[in-house]
């Protein structure tokens, strides 16, 4: 019967060998879940995310993402930045008229004529007058969206105070 009971502790004797109790286990593993990613968080304060939005001149497609059609408007966004806005009365030949500055935007909605944007976090709602030319945030629901990732499915762990993340860039 010794022989069981032996064996029986050298067993456990081996399994709580390969737990971690007299040091760190971990050794290779790094305490910055960022120092993996490839990329670096783009960051953006409250106070300036609230007043980011305007309304510009047309500006070169450099990143195109989605495109929207409503009525003869085409919107097509700039990932992350905003939305290019053309008179498509003419689909063989769309105009630029303007061009919708949203810092961190991803997608873009519209319905009965107001624009509901998802910027970063938030999603706000906006009115475009073609007529004057203008642009004005109705609404904005903050955090209704949850923080945006990299690229490479990592998140910003170390935030600062009273921002947000906008975009993410390839580090050097």
């Amino acid at each position: 019967m010794k022989t069981p009971n032996l064996l029986f502790f050298l067993l456990l004797a081996f399994t709580f060998e390969s737990c971690c109790f007299y040091g760190s286990c971990d050794d290779d593993f790094d305490d910055d879940p960022q120092a993996f990613s490839e990329y670096e968080p783009v960051f953006l304060s409250r106070a300036e995310l609230e007043q980011s939005v305007r309304l510009k001149d047309p500006v070169q497609i450099i990143n195109s993402g989605k495109i929207y059609v409503k009525d003869n408007l085409l919107f097509v966004s700039e990932v992350r930045e905003g939305f290019h806005v053309f008179d498509n009365s003419n689909p063989e030949n769309p105009i630029k008229i303007k061009y919708i500055e949203v810092p961190g935007s991803t997608d873009l909605a519209i319905r009965e004529n107001v624009l509901y944007i998802n910027q970063a976090t938030d999603l706000i709602a906006a009115r475009f007058n073609f007529d004057a030319n203008t642009l004005s945030v109705t609404k904005r629901v903050e955090n209704t969206f949850p923080e945006l990732p990299s690229p490479d499915g990592y998140y910003a762990y170390d935030i600062p105070a009273t921002s947000i993340v906008i975009d993410w860039k390839l580090k050097n």
